[in-house]
């Protein structure tokens, strides 16, 4: 076991956090997550509404005692509209103990949320970011490299060099996610100079998680090798499988298409529902290089199990290499 800062100010038994996942992210998973140790976490962007929204927190609940996460992914700037300070006023009534941000400078919710006791992770791609969050009061700071599914830096930076960097850089408790699936990752991540990990490839490929079993086939079947990086021309870059649709949309950048001929391609609508039917070339779907090191579909209990055991088999013999 492995006692650090994160799982103290969290009071999770393991340092593994549970990545956002998208709609991926549901109370089902994120309360297996939780009650295997680590910190799970549901999605707001899900839900459309604050009612539904509302009604996945109580789910989480009823189905763990354990402290859990709601991830809130906001815009660079507030927009007409925009549910982001509702979703913030209902984790607090509805009293969810961790929340993590992503997008913009969280700033303006640190004092709701400071009030309430909740704890505020907020996730980077870069240094600067970093320094930023400690700076806005955030109590964990997530770094992501290249290597993770979804958004990472547009600079193509690795784990390797941000884990580092970002623990050496802030004084708050650092997590490291991009390419972490397995004990070994842990272990390095910790060497770093990390407090935990977050997953969300590995989390994916379980027995739990609701996308189609499709996908699950092909993350098993794959190798690192298999992921592609689109969007970076509409500087949203993300990390997506490659397939039919990843690719179309990497042709269409070249050729210099915009946002709104994109989304014919990259919607969020079009790939949910390949992602639920089944269909591995109509949409994209968000994937690490970590599926290179997924050659099994487990439930969460077990991945977490797995990780923990794996990461103190490396520690044991880097201390037999060290005397």
């Amino acid at each position: 076991m492995f006692t650090t800062r994160v799982t103290d100010l969290l009071k999770i038994k393991h340092p593994i956090m549970q990545g956002g996942l998208q709609h991926l992210a549901t109370p089902e998973l994120a309360a297996a997550v939780s009650n295997a140790g680590g910190l799970g976490t549901i999605n707001a962007t899900i839900y459309p509404t604050i009612s539904e929204f509302r009604e996945a927190i109580r789910q989480v609940k009823s189905l763990t005692k354990k402290p859990f996460c709601a991830n809130v992914s906001m815009l660079p700037t507030l927009s007409p509209g925009e549910l982001t300070p509702e979703y913030f006023k209902l984790i607090v009534k509805e009293e969810v103990p961790v929340v993590e941000t992503a997008g913009r400078d969280p700033k303006e919710f640190v004092p709701l949320l400071k009030a309430a006791g909740i704890k505020l992770i907020h996730k980077v791609a870069a240094v600067k970011y970093a320094k930023k969050a400690e700076e806005a009061g955030a109590d964990i700071v997530t770094i992501v490299g290249v290597e993770c599914a979804g958004h990472p830096g547009m600079d193509d930076i690795t784990t390797m060099i941000l884990g580092n960097k970002v623990a050496k850089t802030v004084k708050i408790p650092v997590l490291i996610g991009g390419g972490i699936a397995d004990g070994a990752g842990l272990a390095a991540a910790l060497a770093l100079g990390g407090d935990g990990v977050v997953m969300g490839t590995r989390f994916v490929a379980t027995e739990e998680c609701i996308i189609h079993p499709n996908f699950k086939k092909w993350m098993v079947e794959s190798c690192e090798n298999d992921t592609i990086l689109i969007q970076r021309s509409i500087k949203n870059m993300i990390r997506a499988m490659k397939n039919e649709a990843a690719v179309k949309c990497l042709e269409m950048e070249k050729q210099g298409a915009g946002l709104q001929e994109l989304l014919t391609v990259i919607s969020g609508k079009k790939g949910r529902a390949c992602q639920v039917g089944g269909d591995l070339q109509g949409g994209v779907f968000a994937a690490g290089q970590a599926i290179g090191l997924i050659d099994e579909i487990k439930t969460v209990k077990k991945v977490i199990d797995d990780v923990i055991s794996e990461a103190e088999a490396v520690m044991e013999r880097l201390t037999r290499l060290s005397r």
